[in-house]
């Protein structure tokens, strides 16, 4: 007995803390309900079905499918962390995005342009980081990468450099190396331009280039990867013309009246055939 109220007061004790913590965080960094319906509606609570052990006190729960869930508020506290980080570098020309699949190198690119820092689309050139002689050397304060997986190479070169590194990472991400994880889904377009578009506002709203109450006037679309085969094919799309287009009805009884008149069948033909009968009399008479 004196073991279980021992527990229970030592339980009591964590949830007061815990709630000491909770309480003491500003509410203006708490996430609001158009920003966890954004992240729904994208999926970027959705995990694959591979899950590492350091990325399992990020899940939620398990689908009958095997994938994986986030938990959305560890995902956005991650989010306001790693806006912290980047919005404490003096110099955002010092801070280097970097995506090398496709899915990320335009909201890569959109998240550079809005924060001021250096991106770098595509394929990384190994050395870029360690090697002086190479004519593209560069050395940043904080890397940000789209993908721990794919970009493997810039993320090792940093740890040769103590560069801070945060990642968007998905429940099979590996954390060596990545001193600042936001767990997300980092497969789909969708979700990838949304997360980088919450990343940059909340920069831009550290920076106080932005107010908190007021919208921000770049829509999430801009940094959304769009395939260049769909745009053409939207260029190029036949536009096939509406033969009532010009036509406005007002209700259904006037439909009859606003239609255009068309003779009805066999009219024509038959006064045309009582004229060429009397021009055939008259000819032979």
């Amino acid at each position: 007995i004196p073991t279980i109220a021992f527990c229970i007061l030592f339980f009591l004790e964590l949830l007061s803390i815990f709630t000491i913590r909770m309480a003491s965080v500003p509410p203006a960094l708490y996430p609001t309900e158009s920003d966890i319906l954004r992240l729904v509606a994208c999926n970027a609570h959705v995990g694959s079905q591979n899950l590492d052990k350091s990325m399992k006190h990020y899940v939620h729960s398990r689908r009958a499918n095997g994938t994986y869930i986030f938990n959305l508020n560890k995902t956005w506290e991650k989010i306001v962390l790693a806006a912290r980080a980047i919005a404490a570098v003096e110099n955002p020309a010092d801070i280097c995005v970097l995506a090398s699949r496709n899915y990320g190198q335009r909201a890569v690119l959109k998240f550079a342009h809005h924060t001021g820092a250096r991106a770098i689309a595509g394929r990384f050139t190994p050395g870029t980081f360690t090697n002086q002689v190479q004519k593209n050397f560069y050395e940043p304060r904080l890397l940000i990468v789209c993908d721990p997986q794919n970009d493997r190479q810039p993320i090792i070169e940093s740890s040769f450099q103590n560069i801070p590194t945060i990642a968007f990472c998905n429940s099979d991400a590996n954390l060596q190396f990545v001193d600042i994880a936001v767990p997300a889904n980092n497969r789909q377009k969708n979700s990838i331009g949304l997360l980088w578009w919450l990343l940059a506002r909340e920069v831009l709203r550290l920076r106080g280039q932005l107010d908190r109450n007021t919208e921000w006037d770049v829509m999430v679309d801009m940094f959304i990867y769009r395939d260049p085969e769909e745009k053409e094919a939207t260029k190029t799309a036949p536009v096939v013309p509406d033969a009532n287009a010009g036509l406005v009805y007002d209700d259904q009884e006037n439909v009859g009246d606003s239609l255009p008149s068309t003779p009805e069948w066999g009219a024509d033909s038959g006064a045309d055939s009582g004229a060429s009968e009397a021009s055939w009399e008259a000819s032979t008479a």
